[in-house]
């Protein structure tokens, strides 16, 4: 399969100045696999109403096909045709973060979606994305459509095209090239079906955010303690690790650099993923940082980026700092300890 990549500059004149999104549109209708940039990450997106399209993004990502996928919608029209049972705080959500970085879990309509997209479960995932692209393409399509990250299943999630490209050349049918994504990290995942809702996954919206908004919001054990098995799509299995393995340090600079050194008597090059302000505090093979402390959205926007630069650099080993838990700083430490497996070492 040849995958055709189309560019689009200027975000501001998408209906006139860009045919190709027409051509992308059609594709998706005529469920072929198209990826497309959102404000978290790149989506790959097919129609959700076939069981064909959406077959192919499992094929395409090399995902198991009992992970749920997000739907993506370009209207609270085309909401109302995939769920039932909305509840008022639910809309209280829609009307203060959509267009925007939050999936809400709800009661999915029997007989409009296909069973691949929900995993046979009676809920769907649904957002509507705060990207002009991406909203042309959906509203185009006619169709809501089925878009996890579009990368291969596993790995660090594209922030740019050229990391869809590197993923999924040959694989899919198409890609828009709208520049880098602006949140870096995917949307915060919310189960509304009962009355209080529950974090599924944490990201661009925080807990602070819903909260002020509806009141209280819990959060699903899974994230918290070992051993609970996650409900959220993107969270059941390995995800977002790079080449080499990832090790997280909870310490000081100096532990930090300690660990450094051992792996390197071991002959391995190490990479570190460090901040503006930890630049100067380390040596390594590859030293690279990733935002700053003073902002923790400039960590999330760069963190797949900087993974996949390590790629590049194939080191043998990355040392991570860790994040504090506030704010966007918990979606960032929950990708990194996925992309780590979970190891951590602490300073004593």
């Amino acid at each position: 399969m040849k995958t055709k990549l189309w560019t689009v500059d200027d975000l501001s004149n998408l209906s006139t100045s860009y045919p190709q999104i027409t051509q992308a549109a059609d594709f998706i209708r005529n469920n072929e696999v198209v990826a497309f940039p959102t404000e978290t990450v790149y989506g790959l997106g097919a129609n959700a109403c076939s069981d064909d399209a959406v077959r192919k993004i499992f094929e395409a990502k090399g995902r198991p096909s009992d992970n749920p996928l997000i739907v993506h919608i370009a209207s609270i029209e085309q909401l109302e045709e995939i769920v039932e049972d909305v509840s008022g705080y639910a809309y209280q959500l829609i009307k203060a973060f959509w267009p925007g970085p939050l999936t809400l879990v709800l009661r999915k309509k029997a007989n409009q979606l296909s069973t691949f997209v929900t995993a046979g479960l009676d809920t769907v995932a649904v957002r509507m994305p705060n990207h002009p692209v991406a909203l042309e393409i959906i509203a185009k399509s006619g169709v809501p459509v089925a878009a996890p990250s579009a990368n291969r299943s596993g790995k660090p999630s594209p922030t740019q095209a050229n990391h869809v490209y590197h993923d999924l050349d040959g694989k899919i049918s198409g890609i828009i090239d709208g520049g880098p994504t602006g949140v870096g990290v995917e949307s915060t995942v919310l189960d509304c079906t009962s009355d209080i809702p529950t974090i599924l996954r944490p990201g661009g919206i925080t807990k602070q955010q819903l909260e002020s908004i509806i009141g209280k919001v819990n959060v699903d054990q899974a994230l918290i303690e070992e051993g609970h098995t996650p409900k959220s799509p993107g969270m059941k299995y390995t995800h977002y690790a790079p080449n080499a393995p990832v090790v997280i340090i909870d310490g000081s600079h100096k532990y930090m650099q300690n660990i450094i050194n051992q792996y390197e008597e071991q002959g391995k090059n190490v990479g570190v993923l460090t901040t503006e302000e930890g630049l100067n505090h380390f040596q390594a093979q590859k030293v690279i940082a990733c935002g700053t402390r003073k902002d923790l959205n400039t960590v999330a926007a760069n963190l797949y980026d900087v993974l996949r630069q390590f790629d590049k650099e194939e080191v043998d080993v990355i040392i991570s700092e860790s994040f504090p838990l506030d704010g966007v700083g918990e979606a960032i430490m929950n990708r990194l300890l996925k992309a780590a497996g979970n190891n951590v070492i602490v300073e004593e």
